[in-house]
């Protein structure tokens, strides 16, 4: 297993960060690494996303959402083409720092065969300039926004 690990500090509320991760229909308008979504956020269903590491094209996942906890966290499960290639669990976790302050964790564990040869080339690099620009994103809107 490895795992890809970002954290990034947002002056508002965990519940206003919360709203905006949940509400994925809106992805498109602020969210560069997963550029579209749809389905319902709640525990055993399933949601279309298209994903855009910098650099590369779209590609569609269906994931399986695992864990919506409000305010704290929301967890899904997905796979490239079938389980045990590429299997990610994607994790957005808040910890609140304050009344208007919130560290978000978003990180992903990255299991299967192609994780040893996708790591350094893709995982470790495109993907994680993917997250990091999530994380600006995310931060630039919420506190806009608060």
């Amino acid at each position: 297993m490895k795992e890809l690990y970002t954290e990034v500090v947002i002056n508002a509320g965990a519940e206003h960060v919360f709203r905006i991760l949940t509400d994925i229909t809106r992805y498109h308008e602020w969210n560069p690494l997963i550029v579209s979504a749809g389905g319902k956020v709640a525990p055993g269903e399933k949601l279309d996303i298209r994903i855009r590491p910098p650099g590369k094209s779209d590609q569609p996942y269906v994931v399986k959402v695992l864990r919506v906890v409000p305010e704290r966290e929301f967890v899904w499960l997905g796979h490239m083409k079938m389980k045990g290639i590429l299997d990610g669990m994607h994790f957005f976790e808040l910890f609140p720092e304050g009344t208007n302050r919130v560290r978000l964790v978003h990180r992903e564990e990255f299991r299967g065969l192609l994780v040893p040869l996708v790591w350094r080339a893709f995982l470790d690099t495109r993907m994680r300039e993917g997250f990091e620009a999530l994380n600006r994103n995310l931060k630039e809107l919420a506190e806009r926004l608060a």
